[in-house]
């Protein structure tokens, strides 16, 4: 068990966090927040074999990333209770459905209401934290709603720029109870800023409704949120939300002692000999592009539509070759599908899946992979970098990943991994970023080894 007198993850008899991503950009932000705490934690890509159990012995975290965010309601009850048993089965002090930061979610895909409702059928029918706000990565709730970070500035997410115009779930309710109300029929409500300054918040927790989004507006409150968790973790062990999850625990954690606070990691320094693929078609992405354009970067186009066609395997042939020229000349390749939500290439998508955005989205993440995978093999690349979450998972995939340890730091939730596979991608250096993540000069930092910016 865990004491206020423990000061080392090597003390902890079990676990402090057993996740589950609902998606691989996200699901690697978890492991992100512990390992840089100094709390060792691996992340699998895949439900692992019951062989893992025992090799977590002496981790603090354990997590399985999914594609759950992109899958319906019934790919969610026969896929998530095997994953809860699994995670339910580490012992670990608090088990963790991590959504992203941004909410995204509705009834019809990646509905957070429906995992909460099956995690709750599995741990226990107890009230559940809901914790989507993660200062450090500028996102906050205040009074029920939910603020993100852009470019420009924070925006309530039903106005957000990128989010207000997701392709698949486009955010038209910014108050997490709300938006959540709509994908379950169990009872939401929010812990306030108000709750927390006039003491109510452990009274309000332990009542009903059943599911709590909590506020959260800044790093000196994340203590006071990760002390909320802790003291209620025996009865409300199963806890949903994004990294801001981690950062609250370790908040607290720190402030009595439990834990001590880590250095920044170091970076693993340059490395010319790098690639990109880019599956993301949001404006942060499409900054990212243009950043990489002009600062030594060869941008490659893959014509995405010509892969719903007749002439798919030309296209991607095409784009490798020149993705391999470049890296010939010196040049580090990055390959995209599209720069940004008004790029052309999107209509030409949708007009070639017929109506199958689903099965297009398959395919291109596939030509994606492959690509990389064939950059790797025949280049012997030692360090990529990935856009876009659901691409992530398919260049993962590709390259035959099994797990990912944090190495080296970037922007928070988009760290630089050393990859566990079974065969040369062992050791493989890869940084995963959702696509509404990062500064413009990311890819430049994920090339240059990662660590702090002065």
């Amino acid at each position: 068990m865990y004491s206020m007198g423990d000061v080392s993850a090597n003390n902890f008899d079990r676990p402090l966090v057993a996740w589950l991503g609902d998606d691989f950009t996200g699901a690697a932000a978890v492991m992100e927040v512990l390992s840089f705490a100094g709390l060792r934690s691996i992340l699998y890509l895949s439900a692992p074999g019951p062989e893992a159990l025992p090799a977590s012995n002496g981790l603090a975290g354990i997590g399985v990333a999914t594609l759950a965010r992109s899958r319906s309601p019934a790919w969610m009850e026969d896929n998530l209770p095997p994953l809860y048993d699994f995670l339910d089965q580490t012992r670990a002090e608090f088990v963790h459905y991590k959504i992203c930061s941004t909410l995204d979610s509705s009834p019809t895909v990646g509905s957070i209401g429906k995992a909460t409702d099956i995690g709750q059928r599995h741990f226990g029918a107890a009230p559940v934290p809901v914790v989507t706000a993660a200062p450090e990565m500028r996102r906050y709730q205040a009074f029920g709603s939910l603020f993100c970070s852009a470019a420009d500035g924070v925006y309530r997410l039903d106005r957000h720029p990128v989010m207000a115009r997701h392709p698949v779930t486009p955010m038209a309710e910014a108050d997490v109870a709300r938006h959540l109300s709509a994908q379950t029929q169990t009872p939401t409500g929010c812990i306030t800023l108000e709750d927390f300054a006039k003491g109510l918040a452990d009274q309000k927790f332990s009542g009903t409704p059943d599911i709590w989004s909590v506020d959260m507006i800044s790093a000196d409150q994340q203590a006071e949120v990760g002390r909320l968790l802790w003291d209620h973790r025996h009865d409300s062990r199963f806890v949903v939300g994004s990294q801001g999850v981690e950062y609250a625990l370790v908040s607290f954690l720190q402030s009595k002692g439990m834990i001590e606070t880590q250095p920044a990691p170091p970076g693993l320094g340059r490395d010319d000999r790098f690639a990109v693929v880019s599956g993301s078609v949001s404006p942060t992405s499409a900054a990212q592009i243009s950043w990489a354009r002009n600062n030594g970067f060869a941008p490659i186009r893959l014509e995405a539509a010509s892969l719903l066609g007749s002439d798919a395997s030309l296209s991607e042939d095409q784009t490798l070759a020149a993705a391999k020229g470049a890296l010939a000349a010196g040049v580090p390749p990055i390959v995209f599908t599209a720069e940004g939500p008004d790029d052309p290439a999107l209509e030409h998508v949708r007009k070639a899946a017929a109506g199958d955005m689903d099965h297009a989205n398959d395919l291109i993440g596939r030509s994606l992979g492959r690509i990389m995978r064939a950059l790797v093999d025949d280049l012997g690349l030692r360090r990529i970098a990935v856009s876009g979450g659901d691409t992530s998972g398919r260049v993962c995939e590709a390259l035959g990943i099994y797990a990912l340890e944090a190495v080296a730091p970037t922007i928070p939730g988009a760290a630089i991994c050393r990859a566990r596979a079974s065969g040369p991608m062992e050791g493989l250096e890869i940084a995963l970023k959702g696509g509404q993540m990062g500064s413009p000069d990311y890819f430049g930092w994920v090339r240059d080894g990662g660590g702090k910016r002065t």
